[in-house]
């Protein structure tokens, strides 16, 4: 099957997009599966923190006005709506906002009332992304989450009723206390509730969390087979609703797809900022100081708070690129990168098996459960110069 023409516009169209990624790190509590760039407990900096960032967005050279801004974390719903406000109009002093920007910003579900979401629409904010990770209460206290089932519904109804356009939810399966009932459930709720958008995560054991200190300890992980049984049902039941899945992770309503993560996966171009942050500018990834004293001090002093910086190019940035396209349904273009793929071993291998399949110029993985094989197959492909 082809995939659709508009939404292969979409796709493609999202890497001429340009993107700020603002990183705000502060969090109640470290969740046990978190290996993100936060600090828990020490919103006494805050304050300091927004007026580096902001003192940051004054350092980088000028750009172009930006259609997208992603406010992560962390959690940027720790901070007051001021202080984000206060980020977007420093964004926009320094590089314009195209007409319709998509500002988003991450939040929890316990964070959001009426109130604050009227805020939220009067600063600018076009989206919201909500941790909601569950609606059962015995797999939220697993993960560590301090909301329940009706603080997720009772944000939804507070950003529809501030009318502020886009919801998502961001909902993690695999937990070892999860059933397959309770799955289930957790995306009817999602459906029911309204959200546009739907964000759908395997648990994932990394270094130097507390899960990952639990499991080693002999305690239960998550199961590879039971994830890609919850991943099925995740599919199914939001096609069924009327979503369409753009990437392995991710399904909207048509019209609701993320901005941010559309030209991510198109290789395009973003700033970076706050403590941790990772941008993409001019073939250069560069990222940023990761520990918080020592970000603020770099930017207080008058230095940019980069940690290292890399040159992508050539062979390189070609292998990015199908990466990162692959993860789309609607896959990426072929190139001379694909091409290589298709007629590798592991290409003719992963094609026989109908895991991935060219379609007019394109290569698009037809078993999105297979996806990293692809990937690995991709890294696997000889150097070129």
């Amino acid at each position: 099957m082809k995939p659709a023409p508009t939404a292969v516009a979409l796709a493609e169209a999202a890497g001429r997009l340009a993107g700020a990624y603002v990183h705000i790190p502060f969090c109640a509590r470290l969740c046990p599966y978190c290996d993100f760039a936060v600090v828990p407990d020490r919103l006494d900096v805050a304050d300091r923190y927004i007026a580096a960032v902001a003192a940051e967005v004054g350092m980088e050279p000028v750009w172009r006005p930006l259609d997208t801004v992603f406010f992560g974390g962390g959690t940027p719903s720790q901070v007051s709506v001021g202080s984000l406000s206060s980020i977007v109009d420093a964004l926009a002093g320094r590089f314009g906002l195209a007409d319709g920007v998509e500002v988003t910003v991450e939040a929890n579900p316990e964070d959001v009332d009426l109130s604050y979401a009227h805020r939220l629409k009067v600063a600018g904010i076009t989206r919201v992304s909500l941790g909601a990770q569950s609606f059962d209460p015995v797999v939220l206290a697993s993960l560590g989450r301090r909301h329940d089932r009706t603080d997720i519904i009772r944000a939804v109804e507070a950003i529809r009723a501030a009318g502020i356009g886009s919801v998502s939810l961001d909902l993690i399966f695999g937990d070892p206390t999860e059933t397959d009932s309770s799955w289930a459930s957790t995306l009817h709720e999602a459906v029911t509730v309204g959200a546009d958008h739907v964000s759908t995560y395997a648990l994932t054991v990394e270094p130097g969390t507390e899960l990952s200190r639990l499991v080693r300890a002999g305690g239960s992980g998550p199961d590879d087979d039971v994830q890609a049984a919850r991943w099925e049902t995740a599919d199914r039941t939001l096609s069924a609703a009327g979503y369409v899945r753009y990437e392995v992770s991710n399904a909207a309503r048509p019209g609701h797809e993320s901005r941010h993560n559309l030209s991510t996966w198109a290789q395009g171009e973003y700033l970076a900022f706050g403590m941790g942050a990772h941008g993409h500018r001019s073939g250069v990834r560069r990222r940023n100081l990761r520990r918080l004293d020592a970000y603020l001090e770099a930017v207080e002093l008058g230095r940019r708070p980069e940690a290292a910086s890399d040159s992508v190019g050539g062979w390189d940035a070609e292998l990015e690129r199908l990466m990162l396209g692959l993860r789309r349904t609607v896959g990426v273009i072929k190139g001379v990168g694909g091409a290589a793929l298709m007629a590798s071993a592991d290409g003719i291998r992963l094609a026989t098996a109908e895991i991935v399949d060219e379609v007019d110029d394109r290569l698009v993985v037809r078993d999105p459960l297979r996806t990293d094989s692809v990937i690995r197959a991709v890294l696997a492909l000889p150097a070129r110069s």
